[in-house]
């Protein structure tokens, strides 16, 4: 169901001998549900009820008010009266044909000129409750009622415009010409809830406005989006060259701990060539396989595989360690027989006591 929006457009006036241009019996609105604007952005259909457009309070509220050249941003009152009016509505306010109607003089000439050369459209603005009811209207579905309407102005306007604000709201009335019904001047429309409405060229534009800003808007998610998984990427890389770098920073010495290794190997060598001799070809072997080597030069049997590097290193100490006299050496046993373990230790005394020998020479 197409509705018109409420408009109405001046037709037929009169000039008075002080060049003053007099409508009368002008239509400026009537009952119906029509799409409004909020300032969130939440187009809503309010409805205007016969009760409460045609009560007493509203009718008697476009008598005696402003006519203004386009709508102001606030509310006409008597301190900015010099600045906007430009005419003034009679007393003459009444209901016909289920319309509110009123006379009104339009005494300035600049806006008279603009009537004359086609700015004839009508637009009340009115102050009015909003309350939150849901019903239907000559078969039209409404969420809120516009109650306690009270006109502050009308406007001419190039194209009549609807809308809250914040404490005024802008309307039109519904008069249409036959020459509109015939395929005139065509409303722009609007889609809500599957039904197709003519609106406001104004309500229109700032409809398709706020659609392009949600358009844009969801862009820079999708964006935001995009860049927060590049980050959240460039972070995993980033903690991971960290670690990487930590476990690096783990192999490498300090100059005292390099220190320190070096002075190790050279006292494991010099130990080590008592039994191994000058000769022995010390590069590319471990600590541990040194220490075996000097074990296994004692003790031509030794098999150092199963052995751990505790058994290896007391061994190796225990060989090498200067001493006076015989002091009952470490017992290793790691799964060997009495027998095995005696003869071991046979050797390690007599190890030391050659040892000893040596130094006493």
């Amino acid at each position: 169901m197409v509705l018109r929006y409420d408009k109405a457009y001046i037709q037929d006036f009169s000039e008075t001998s002080d060049g003053y241009l007099t409508i009368h019996a002008c239509p400026v609105t009537r009952p119906g549900v029509f799409p409004y604007l909020r300032q969130d952005g939440k187009v809503v259909m309010e409805a205007k009820l016969p009760e409460e457009l045609f009560s007493e309070t509203t009718i008697a509220s476009a008598q005696a008010k402003p006519m203004t050249d386009d709508h102001p941003n606030e509310l006409v009152t008597a301190a900015n009266y010099p600045i906007y009016a430009k005419g003034m509505t009679h007393t003459d306010a009444a209901v016909r044909d289920n319309k509110l109607v009123i006379s009104f003089t339009i005494t300035d000439s600049a806006t008279i000129e603009k009537i004359r050369g086609g700015k004839r459209e009508l637009s009340i603005g009115f102050v009015a409750d909003i309350a939150p009811e849901t019903g239907t209207y000559n078969g039209e579905t409404y969420d809120s009622v516009q109650r306690n309407m009270e006109i502050n102005h009308i406007a001419i306007v190039d194209k009549g415009r609807a809308g809250p604000s914040v404490a005024i709201r802008a309307d039109s009335a519904v008069m249409v010409d036959e020459s509109e019904k015939q395929g005139g001047r065509k409303m722009p429309t609007v889609r809500i809830d599957n039904k197709e409405y003519e609106v406001d060229p104004v309500v229109k534009s700032r409809m398709d406005a706020l659609e392009a800003q949600t358009a844009l808007a969801e862009a820079k998610v999708k964006d935001v989006d995009k860049l927060s998984g590049e980050r959240d990427a460039l972070q995993a890389k980033l903690d991971k060259a960290e670690a990487d770098l930590g476990e690096e920073k783990k192999k490498v010495l300090s100059a005292d701990e390099l220190d320190k290794l070096v002075a190790n190997r050279i006292e494991l060598t010099s130990k080590a060539k008592e039994f191994l001799g000058d000769s022995f070809d010390f590069s590319a072997k471990t600590d541990r396989a040194i220490k075996e080597e000097v074990i296994a030069s004692v003790n031509k049997t030794f098999k150092g595989d199963d052995k751990s590097d505790d058994y290896i290193n007391a061994f190796f100490d225990a060989m090498t360690v200067p001493a006076k006299g015989f002091t009952q050496g470490a017992v290793f046993h790691d799964a060997k027989s009495k027998k095995e373990t005696s003869e071991e230790v046979e050797k390690l005394k007599n190890n030391r006591l050659n040892l000893n020998k040596k130094e006493d020479k």
